[in-house]
């Protein structure tokens, strides 16, 4: 009987590790190093998970069919047109630097892109969705440096987003 209640304290132990765990990946905060692009080791930034397992999908299909794609898992490919210059806990990726974007916010806030992201290519892997946004969070991002094109009358914003469980960034042929 006692190794049977050994046994059970040691696996509430083991759970309650895993909780604060996941609590304290949740509210990360951004090193120095994650706030800034370095290239000089390497061709390829790589910030979450590996990606590579999910279905490709156009990024530009993906926009015009956001319905389609809610709720999947996809691999999308494009241009960063700004970043959150607070902690780099989201991008606005667009196929190209002058089309329509969706923002990309990091997974559980557990990784961030450089503050200077803006012209990067970027490989994304993560989840579609349509959303709302509420005011007080869309007045937050604002503030972070984002574009809002179109609030609704509340004041709210209705906007395809993605959530990234990693992300892989290149410098664009033109910034190399």
């Amino acid at each position: 009987m006692n190794k049977k209640l050994f046994g059970l304290m040691l696996l509430m132990f083991a759970l309650a590790g895993s909780v604060l765990a996941q609590e304290s990946m949740e509210s990360s905060k951004p090193t120095d190093a994650d706030k800034m692009a370095n290239f000089e080791n390497t061709k390829v930034i790589k910030r979450g998970e590996a990606i590579g397992k999910a279905d490709k999908a156009s990024l530009k299909k993906v926009l015009a069919d956001p319905a389609k794609y809610s709720g999947k898992t996809v691999l999308v490919e494009g241009v960063i047109v700004r970043s959150c210059k607070m902690e780099g806990c989201w991008l606005e990726l667009a196929p190209n630097k002058d089309a329509k974007s969706m923002r990309v916010k990091m997974k559980g806030h557990s990784f961030f892109v450089p503050l200077d992201s803006a012209g990067l290519n970027a490989k994304v892997e993560g989840t579609v969705s349509v959303k709302t946004l509420t005011k007080d969070y869309v007045d937050h991002l604002i503030e972070d440096g984002a574009k809002i094109d179109k609030r609704n009358a509340d004041g709210t914003v209705t906007e395809v987003s993605f959530e990234a469980s990693g992300v892989e960034l290149t410098k664009s042929s033109s910034n190399k």
